[in-house]
């Protein structure tokens, strides 16, 4: 007699579906739904007039109109805000990459007496928010003559976005064989060049994943640009988002417009390595 006939289960279990259960991609789909409905709701109003949003809120644009992201494509201070955004978010993507593979390397392959101590400073780190030290940074800024500059905003964002990615790059490190060191070490490699000809492209996917995800908060980032700029010159997206939407309050399709406009870029980042991005969170979890 064979094992399915012997088990009662094996015959509903081998008459499920493969594709899974229904219920997780009704689930799936409302989540998806949640997240994608109010994107497209701004991007398409940005097609729409004042007066289509006002008498049929959640319509289609009927007709499309362009006049309003042309307008502002063609204003000069869209492009300031994404040359200033694009500037810290790469000055911060940058500094998180090379600051955490740095201090990664040491704590998951040097044998050091405290270094599950420091690595669990900097896993505490990822509790500490930005809003709750905004008040004592931006005196320590003022004191350091960093008010109101790029650099000022680009150091305590590398400063936060640490600890998770050395949450992420330490369990990539620490699955690289020690056999594979000791081989180099054998032939004359040197533990720098260790770290730069055989590290580097082994953690390739960590790398890209605290790269966008540092990127992409960055960009995002609202809270700490708006303390420390003064100078509109100097403002990213975000601030230029919340400035343009309370200068044109009464132009709602102009606003949605350049709402659009201000989170493409991070969206189109998102999108095109999105698969690095969870082959790297897996990867650090099954390290």
């Amino acid at each position: 007699m064979s094992s399915a006939t012997k088990d009662p289960y094996a015959l509903k279990r081998s008459a499920k579906t493969p594709w899974g259960h229904p219920i997780v991609y009704v689930l799936s789909f409302i989540l998806v739904l949640i997240c994608v409905v109010p994107v497209l709701y701004i991007i398409l109003g940005g097609f729409r007039t004042n007066s289509q949003i006002t008498q049929d809120p959640a319509g289609l644009p009927n007709p499309w109109n362009v006049g309003n992201y042309l307008t502002v494509i063609a204003s000069g201070t869209f492009w300031t805000e994404l040359v200033n955004s694009l500037i810290v978010s790469v000055g911060t993507m940058v500094g998180v990459v090379i600051l955490a593979l740095m201090v990664s390397f040491v704590i998951a392959r040097y044998r050091m007496r405290f270094g599950k101590v420091l690595y669990t400073l900097f896993s505490a780190g990822i509790m500490f928010p930005i809003t709750v030290a905004i008040t004592p940074l931006y005196l320590l800024l003022r004191n350091l003559h960093l008010i109101n500059s790029q650099l000022g905003i680009i150091l305590p964002q590398i400063a936060f976005g640490l600890p998770q990615a050395i949450i992420i790059m330490v369990p990539f490190l620490q699955s690289i064989p020690m056999e594979l060191e000791e081989a180099a070490e054998l032939d004359g490699c040197s533990r720098l060049g260790f770290f730069v000809r055989m590290v580097l492209p082994l953690s390739g996917p960590g790398v890209a994943t605290i790269a966008i995800l540092s990127f992409v908060a960055s960009w995002n980032a609202y809270m700490l640009p708006l303390f420390l700029l003064n100078d509109s010159t100097k403002y990213t997206l975000p601030l230029g988002v919340q400035m343009f939407s309370s200068q044109h309050s009464v132009d709602t399709a102009q606003v949605l417009a350049f709402t659009s406009l201000s989170m493409i870029p991070a969206l189109i980042c998102f999108t095109i390595f999105q698969k690095k991005i969870v082959g790297g969170l897996a990867g650090a979890v099954k390290g």
